[in-house]
């Protein structure tokens, strides 16, 4: 086997810093999620660095640790959540809404429960919005992101849906490498989400129809993947650059606080409202002397025929920003 160095792959670095084990107090809030007091551990397979990083192509996770009441738990609230989700009525575009924080600091699960409220409201989704987020510090009261359960909840998505007329809008948070989505919860459950395994799921289940919205460092490198005639992709960051505000303290990380707190809560299309964002995250990052992270957009040529539909029947008011601004001001 190569080094734990080599193939570690610098992931260190774009991960939340672990928290040394002697500073970790256990939490007496049961809503408190879990801190990061270990390193992240070695997913990677292959006898070189070449065969290592391939190798996070099919999406490696890993849980340890876990109990059997906690893994009980996290499956019946799944499970609960799934069977709430209502069929797509005929001759109308449906949306149906996943939002997911993939790491445990609260900041995460704080953004992805908004993201679920802003994008049902905006994309009609009442019935049909799924959140996935742990404990937040004040709640604790759905089931935790994961890969898995992400892909769970895409299958469940796919048979209910009707993929030649209804839309997936999925919003990710998380920490992210320039292999993919980070997954980290706790010391218990580790993962890459990458981008050739998100489009192979994707494209098993038959679900051509999306708006994806990925908040992560390096969340650019999922365009080139999954960018399709009916996909409209947003990103956080270049496939090169990091992105900002992730602190586990914070409401907001700067891009979601910019796309889902302020644009998408305004009565102004999908593309305008990307943009708006763009401006706002690259004025924070200005203000601050920070490397832009230079959100991306692609939306395809056939996308328009379906979204048109969709914004037509968004509401025509604001709604007001939550939570402490990312930019601190």
């Amino acid at each position: 086997m190569i080094k734990r160095a080599l193939i570690c792959l610098g992931m260190a670095a774009c991960l939340a810093s672990p928290i040394p084990a002697e500073d970790a107090v256990p939490s007496v809030n049961p809503n408190q999620p879990p801190p990061h007091t270990l390193p992240f551990p070695n997913l990677a397979t292959g006898e070189n660095r070449e065969e290592a990083r391939a190798s996070f192509a099919l999406g490696p996770q890993m849980h340890r640790g876990r109990s059997a009441a906690e893994i009980l738990d996290q499956r019946q609230r799944l499970d609960a959540e799934l069977a709430q989700l209502q069929p797509q009525r005929p001759g109308t575009v449906d949306a149906y809404v996943l939002t997911i924080a993939l790491d445990s600091d609260p900041v995460f699960a704080r953004e992805a429960r908004e993201a679920g409220r802003v994008l049902a409201r905006r994309y009609d989704g009442a019935g049909r919005t799924l959140t996935l987020a742990g404990p937040d510090g004040t709640r604790n009261d759905l089931p935790q992101g994961s890969i898995d359960a992400l892909i769970v909840s895409l299958a469940k998505i796919a048979e209910v849906m009707d993929p030649e007329e209804d839309v997936l809008v999925m919003y990710s948070t998380s920490h992210g490498l320039d292999l993919g989505l980070a997954y980290h919860y706790g010391d218990t459950g580790y993962g890459i989400l990458s981008p050739q395994r998100f489009k192979s799921v994707l494209e098993e289940l038959g679900i051509e129809r999306r708006i994806l919205i990925l908040s992560a460092c390096y969340s650019g490198v999922f365009i080139p993947e999954v960018a399709s005639p009916d996909t409209a992709i947003m990103t956080a960051a270049a496939s090169n650059r990091t992105s900002f505000g992730c602190e586990a303290e914070n409401d907001w990380t700067f891009y979601g606080d910019a796309m889902i707190n302020r644009a998408l809560r305004q009565p102004q299309s999908l593309g305008d409202a990307a943009r708006a964002a763009g401006r706002s995250v690259a004025k924070w990052e200005s203000e601050r002397r920070l490397l832009a992270s230079l959100p991306q957009m692609v939306i395809g040529d056939g996308v328009a025929e379906w979204l048109s539909e969709l914004e037509a029947r968004m509401p025509q008011t604001a709604t007001e920003p939550v939570g402490r601004p990312a930019n601190g001001e």
